[in-house]
């Protein structure tokens, strides 16, 4: 169907600022989402982060899923509830993505801090410099858990990733059984079986570390999931209060 209003803004400000982050690269270490215990944290991340993209794969395939989803739902929900209902779910994929990088910075702190190093002086090292700690560190953590320290504490979050997810959800809520013809699986499948199987998929991959296409690096599927779990949440909620006094009108 024709591109709805809300997602063809949300179009354009991805590439605008996907653009941007081209000619301008320090945008990136403002709007993208830090952790945030990490310095380089501000609070406006936690939205901004969701317009921005690592490179063109990443924003293809993002705006593509928001084109092929997004108009169909924006059509049937109109575009007041479908913006909170997509913002909604970008902050749920933050929430989650930092929670789990919350257990792993503070698991690996509480092993030191139990051995004798104080929590400022690790933050004096986390702080000193990207990637940087101390060599003593591993004679008490496993490389597992210092790079689970490493890789939660210093790298950045980008992507509407999340909020796709919550797309998806809520389409595969809505029309069960419309068949996808995927790029790289050319057989039609049901939405009701490709959305469970693909979020299957990335629970699998948060915990193994690995990814979809073979080269781990950086995909943060509990991000994707916490995007997807809010998604499903609202849809609960708004489907049980679809003919009560507390229905979202357009």
């Amino acid at each position: 169907m024709p591109i709805t209003n809300v997602v063809k803004q949300l179009l354009i400000i991805n590439v605008i600022l996907f653009g941007a982050t081209h000619f301008v690269p320090v945008l990136t270490e403002y709007f993208a989402l830090f952790y945030f215990e990490n310095p380089l944290f501000r609070v406006w991340q936690i939205l901004t982060h969701m317009f921005m993209h690592a490179n063109l794969p990443h924003i293809f395939f993002n705006m593509f899923a928001l084109y092929s989803f997004g108009s169909t739902i924006e059509h049937f929900w109109g575009g007041k509830k479908f913006l909170f209902f997509y913002i909604s779910c970008g902050l749920g994929a933050a929430a989650l993505h930092t929670a789990v990088n919350y257990y792993q910075v503070n698991s690996a702190i509480d092993i030191l801090v139990s051995n004798g190093f104080t929590e400022n002086s690790i933050f004096e090292v986390l702080n000193y410099g990207r990637n940087n700690y101390n060599p003593n560190w591993m004679q008490f953590l496993s490389h597992s858990q210092l790079e689970g320290l490493m890789s939660s504490y210093y790298p950045y979050s980008v992507g509407a990733s999340g909020a796709i997810y919550g797309l998806l959800v809520a389409f595969a809520f809505m029309f069960p059984n419309a068949e996808l013809a995927l790029m790289f699986i050319p057989i039609p499948i049901k939405a009701k079986f490709f959305v469970p199987a693909i979020l299957l998929i990335d629970l699998y991959l948060g915990f193994s570390g690995g990814s979809i296409f073979g080269t781990s690096t950086g995909v943060a599927h509990f991000a994707h999931l916490g995007g997807a779990l809010m998604g499903f949440i609202m849809v609960l909620i708004w489907k049980k209060n679809e003919f009560n006094n507390m229905r979202w009108d357009r």
